[in-house]
């Protein structure tokens, strides 16, 4: 049996998953079709999940999804079609999907894009804060009729140390008053990420759902479709700084992915949601650290309701719990 103690940056996801049995368990596991979701949904159908896979591509959630069988024969996972950028399509996968199912107990959202060229979402919101934050918000909170009956469920929400870079801008999300720039927009996209996590927590703990946030690692996956040579130079050199100026180490997918195997499954994390995780531990907050931590503006109660109210007015819905 596995030290859960010696949990770290190497851990893999079956060394997260070793003893733990998901049997009966409902997965449902945004971006399931490549790099980090994909290989989180095989380690959780190994361990005995039933997963579920919105995916905006079919033919490419085939693919996935099928690579994940050979490998693993009667993997339980269906997939339903469903795109993050747009309202419409996530209300009509919410629907077909609580017509189908009773319940959640384990909803991931690890979707999501990075330092992408400017755009909007189908509704009009700048693409990187429409689709990593406000797409999953209006998921998230369609699906909690299936959550709360949930079997001590767990929500697990994809953030980023990219965090560090800037709070959210919540006079103006969508940069419509000021210039452009990627990973401005990346950086409050993933602080959004926790500050759900933080405002998900102050309303469904005591309802015994627990959230949970963090950081999977520097990793090379299809999340990087976007950079340049520019932008992987800045990146690497961002690593090289926080790590005291080491050569940075990327992690595989499967040490990436442990993290939120980790969140969503660890005994020691019952009843202690609220929290973003890095390397398979609780993170501390921290201001000045460029090498781990969680910013405590990421963590402010007040910003959470006030990014939850923003919210809600962008997706014209309101949500009390």
């Amino acid at each position: 049996m596995t030290d859960r103690s010696s949990f770290g940056t190497t851990t893999t996801t079956d060394e997260v998953l070793e003893g733990i049995d998901l049997s009966g368990k409902l997965v449902v596991i945004t971006g399931g079709a490549s790099g980090l979701g994909q290989e989180t949904a095989r380690a959780m159908a190994a361990s005995g999940a039933e997963i579920v896979i919105p995916v905006r591509d079919m033919a490419k959630g085939e693919a996935a999804a099928g690579e994940i069988r050979a490998s693993l024969p009667g993997a339980n996972i269906t997939l339903m079609e469903m795109d993050l950028a747009s309202l419409d399509s996530i209300r009509k996968f919410a629907d077909a999907f609580l017509a189908k199912y009773d319940s959640i107990d384990l909803l991931i959202n690890n979707a999501g894009v990075m330092a992408c060229p400017q755009g909007k979402t189908a509704d009009g919101f700048e693409m990187q804060f429409g689709t990593n934050h406000v797409g999953h918000f209006l998921l998230t909170n369609l699906l909690m009729p299936a959550i709360l009956k949930g079997n001590h469920p767990r929500i697990v929400n994809l953030s980023s140390r990219g965090h560090h870079i800037t709070p959210v801008n919540l006079d103006d999300p969508n940069f419509e008053a000021r210039e452009y720039e990627k990973w401005q927009s990346y950086g409050q996209s993933k602080t959004a990420n926790i500050l759900f996590t933080i405002g998900l927590e102050a309303r469904l703990a005591k309802k015994g759902v627990y959230s949970l946030a963090l950081h999977p690692g520097g990793i090379q996956t299809d999340l990087g479709r976007h950079l340049t040579e520019e932008d992987i130079a800045f990146l690497t050199k961002r690593m090289e700084e926080n790590s005291g100026g080491s050569t940075p180490t990327f992690k595989t997918i499967p040490q990436g992915a442990a993290t939120t195997c980790y969140a969503a499954t660890a005994p020691e994390l019952d009843g202690k949601g609220g929290v973003y995780l890095e390397d398979c531990h609780v993170a501390q907050v921290d201001d000045e650290d460029t090498s781990s931590g969680v910013r405590s503006y990421a963590v402010d109660p007040e910003k959470a309701d006030k990014l939850w109210m923003l919210s809600e007015e962008m997706v014209g819905q309101t949500f009390a719990y």
